[in-house]
């Protein structure tokens, strides 16, 4: 079980030792720096000396994702896993986050001053109308959400050294593209077009160290979708046998192959749903030190020295914007993710005016902002919202 050991200075190799593994004994942990505030200020070069990285890991700086199908109870098991291991949750990315601005108004509210080609579409409206021109836009939009949302996760275990649990992310996306291109939802250029998108990103990221998934036969999925009773779910045309045997095949046989060499694995039998305690109990017993340096797990996680946490911390908490420019893929040749230059006009200017849209977020006076004369600088990061989607 890991001890991270913070080396006497930026060149010494950072020492492992095997004593402890994640626990849920929160009041056993050592004592850690008070957390920096990623969201406020920037990690600069001199911070590299001062405010080193490792010393606030223990045995809980952890990235862990919960994954399963639809209606499988991710959400629920996440939230608990969370709370055992004094972890943070993030919800499953969704474009809540992004249309939703930080004033509280709903950017969707504007869809009826705006073209077809540059109205909102989110998961409610595939679930309604899988055909729709916008769902290969959605799905690409929906990808670079959970990038985002996954490059916050990132920075936030980084500076303050608590451990993360996500709801689903950016490595497991192409489950839904899959299914979707099988049911002839995207057009062939758009699926391309997608993995495009996907290459251009996903090698930025840091794998995980723990993938928990959640296994339910297809029967159960469309069972507890009925019992759940989300109106855009219930009665949605997506919902398919055949939708869900794909994801699920795509789950076992590409997207947890893929992720074994990296990361630990625990797969559950979740028909029935289980107990979160003997999870809990299962986490503790993974040794994350059983490998060496040669191995392909936590190879990410594997960094030899305080300059080099100091770069990856700096690149996640202050670069957020340089990492998602790696998607700048040009989309000219696929028709349904073109939009027109008089269509884009318009859009700009609606969305310009719409409120808390003008200005940087706290430099709004209409939005009640002030303090102007104190203000010298944009925000220093875009971190999305830990918000929830709506479920009506």
């Amino acid at each position: 079980k890991a001890s991270l050991i913070a080396p006497r200075s930026l060149l010494v190799k950072i020492n492992y030792q095997s004593t402890r593994t994640i626990t849920s004994r929160l009041d056993e942990l050592p004592p850690k720096p008070k957390p920096w505030p990623y969201n406020e200020k920037p990690y600069t070069n001199l911070q590299y000396f001062f405010d080193k990285t490792t010393p606030r890991f223990d045995e809980n700086t952890k990235l862990i994702i919960v994954e399963g199908p639809v209606a499988s109870g991710k959400s629920k098991l996440a939230k608990e896993i969370a709370k055992s291991f004094g972890m943070i949750y993030y919800p499953e990315a969704n474009l809540d986050m992004q249309y939703i601005n930080p004033y509280g108004y709903d950017l969707r509210q504007l869809d009826s001053m705006l073209p077809p080609s540059c109205k909102s579409f989110d998961v409610m409206d595939f679930m309604r109308n899988p055909n729709h021109m916008l769902v290969a836009r959605w799905q690409i939009e929906q990808y670079m959400i959970k990038v985002s949302q996954y490059i916050d996760a990132l920075a936030h275990l980084l500076s303050t050294g608590q451990g993360v649990v996500l709801d689903r992310c950016a490595f497991s996306d192409f489950v839904f593209v899959e299914a979707m291109y099988s049911q002839k939802y995207l057009s062939k250029p758009a699926y391309k077009k997608y993995y495009e998108f996907r290459r251009s990103t996903i090698d930025h990221l840091l794998k995980p160290h723990l993938i928990i998934y959640l296994d339910v036969p297809v029967s159960k999925v469309l069972e507890n979708v009925r019992q759940r009773n989300i109106s855009y779910e219930k009665n949605s045309p997506v919902f398919t046998q055949q939708y869900l045997e794909v994801m699920e095949k795509t789950y076992k046989q590409k997207y947890l192959k893929e992720m074994s060499p990296n990361a630990e694995l625990l797969v559950y039998d979740w028909t029935v749903e289980g107990d979160t305690d003997i999870v809990v109990e299962d986490v503790e017993a993974i040794d994350f030190d059983k490998y060496d340096e040669q191995d392909s797990h936590f190879q990410d996680w594997n960094l030899p020295n305080e300059e080099e946490w100091g770069c990856v911390r700096s690149r996640y908490a202050d670069q957020k914007d340089d990492i998602l420019s790696y998607a700048n893929v040009q989309t000219y040749d696929v028709p349904e993710l073109l939009m027109s230059g008089e269509d884009s006009q318009i859009y700009c200017r609606v969305m310009d005016e719409a409120p808390g849209q003008q200005y940087e977020f706290g430099y709004n006076k209409s939005m009640g902002d002030g303090g102007f004369l104190f203000k010298w600088d944009r925000p220093t990061r875009s971190t999305l919202p830990l918000r929830e989607r709506r479920t009506v």
